[in-house]
């Protein structure tokens, strides 16, 4: 049974476990092979080389792209992720190869960085370009450094594991990512060895370019395209819950045990990703089940993703959200009764790149929910320019999500449970197909939100 696993980086940095817990788990001998292991870079490590995710603090990427210095930033990133190696040293680890490896490679990007640097200053081409692969080489280093060390690491404890580091870095052959994966598992026996490999990979098409810091799955599916496992599994550090065990509390919540495609793109459309939509498509297409595991609870089956599950009873799976995002309403009285009244803001969001998650419309008004990361004060100008009245404000969304929940009543029920403790729902909607019921209230009661409708759906 051949299986193509995916590994996070919070799960990777605590490398002990995932060894006991997913690599040697109720296994030996020849069933310990058949599997494919994609790996992210060690927490934390990703954020050093670009920036930091959550806060945004610069990392080494900002240094090159502002024309500053980033060699001293270079040379003490190598003596964190030296740092790192150490802290293996006690479950395998050789620290001389380890630390010779990443010094290596680190050497390396620096004499590619220092080409590209050159020709930024010259100032005769884009800077577009020369950036982007600046990010490519710098994210590349995270995924190699931690592939090696766990290939290393098996490989003392007398496990036959290989390497399939998808970087490229001394490869430079026009290749797509596709081909690249193709040609890098063509000759490889899948039943006498455990593979690792890289969450970056190097292509033609850049595969930042496209899906930036959700890189790592994309590389995830296209190697469960490519090899048609049994089932691809992610390995993360906590498990799908009905609803988030921080604010609910772990007794009034439990893992989803089961869900489809549909719900895990609901999911990942409100901040709840369950895998990257880019990511989960192709599976879908190939008919490819997808398992959600917590790498810290091994006996528990965690979440089965497939594409035609529909739950037995009408109920609500999931009760998620986001206080992250800001509502625009477009007030015009001209709307009435015009035909693609919102065609020309749909454009302007286009042109922006800003998409939605959320949409409600009225006779004169259009409502649309965007990220707050996304908020553009340019395509609020020139929404202003066009329009009567545009009014931004910064809200939460609650959502209650399933792949069966179209019962009578249930959007009463959810609606007065809000108003019990004085939720104002500034607005709500839900497709025909009700797998999301959204609404939009207030950022200062999401949390309370979330508890009561969790305690209502109960």
């Amino acid at each position: 049974m051949l299986t193509v696993e995916k590994i996070g980086g919070t799960s990777m940095t605590a490398l002990n476990d995932v060894i006991k817990n997913i690599i040697l788990f109720e296994r030996s001998g020849k069933q310990l092979y058949n599997r494919i292991f994609v790996v992210s870079a060690f927490s934390g490590v990703t954020n050093l080389l670009l920036e930091n995710k959550k806060t945004g603090e610069p990392g080494v990427y900002h240094k090159l792209a502002n024309f500053k210095d980033y060699h001293k930033t270079l040379n003490n990133l190598i003596v964190k992720l030296k740092h790192i190696n150490k802290s293996y040293e006690n479950i395998g680890l050789n620290i001389a190869e380890a630390d010779k490896f990443i010094e290596t490679r680190i050497k390396e990007a620096q004499t590619y960085l220092e080409n590209l640097a050159n020709i930024l200053a010259s100032g005769y081409v884009s800077n577009e370009g020369i950036l982007q692969a600046a990010r490519e080489i710098l994210a590349s280093i995270g995924e190699s450094h931690s592939a090696f060390n766990f290939t290393n690491i098996l490989q003392n404890l007398g496990i036959n594991a290989t390497l399939i580091d998808l970087s490229g870095f001394h490869d430079h052959r026009s290749l797509t990512i596709d081909q690249r994966i193709k040609k890098e598992l063509q000759n490889i026996d899948f039943e006498n060895t455990i593979c690792i490999v890289t969450g970056y990979a190097k292509g033609t098409e850049g595969i930042m370019r496209e899906f930036d810091r959700g890189y790592s799955e994309v590389t995830f599916s296209k190697i469960a395209v490519a090899v048609k496992p049994e089932e691809a599994i992610i390995h993360k550090e906590y498990h799908l819950c009905t609803a988030d065990p921080v604010l609910v509390g772990t007794d009034n919540c439990y893992p989803v045990g089961n869900t489809n495609y549909d719900v895990a793109d609901q999911l990942a459309d409100v901040g709840m990703e369950a895998i990257h939509p880019k990511a989960s498509k192709p599976l879908e297409i190939n008919n490819i089940n997808l398992r959600i595991k917590n790498t810290f609870q091994p006996e528990h089956p965690g979440t089965l993703i497939t594409k035609d599950y529909i739950c037995e009873t009408k109920r609500v799976e999931v009760i998620t959200g986001t206080d992250k995002v800001m509502i625009i309403d477009i007030y015009d009285p001209s709307m009435v009764g015009t035909p693609g009244s919102d065609l020309s803001i749909m454009q302007l969001f286009f042109r922006f790149n800003v998409s939605y998650s959320f949409k409600a419309t009225s006779a004169n008004s259009i409502s649309i929910v965007i990220w707050e990361k996304d908020f553009n004060k340019k395509l609020i100008s020139e929404l202003e320019d066009d329009f009567e009245k545009v009014t931004v404000e910064k809200v939460a969304m609650v959502c209650l999500i399933g792949s069966n929940m179209d019962q009578p009543g249930l959007l009463a029920k959810s609606a007065a449970s809000l108003a019990e403790k004085g939720i104002n729902i500034k607005s709500a909607g839900f497709a025909l197909r009700k797998v999301n019921i959204q609404f939009i209230i207030e950022r200062e009661h999401f949390d309370e939100a979330i508890i009561a409708l969790n305690k209502a759906m109960g």
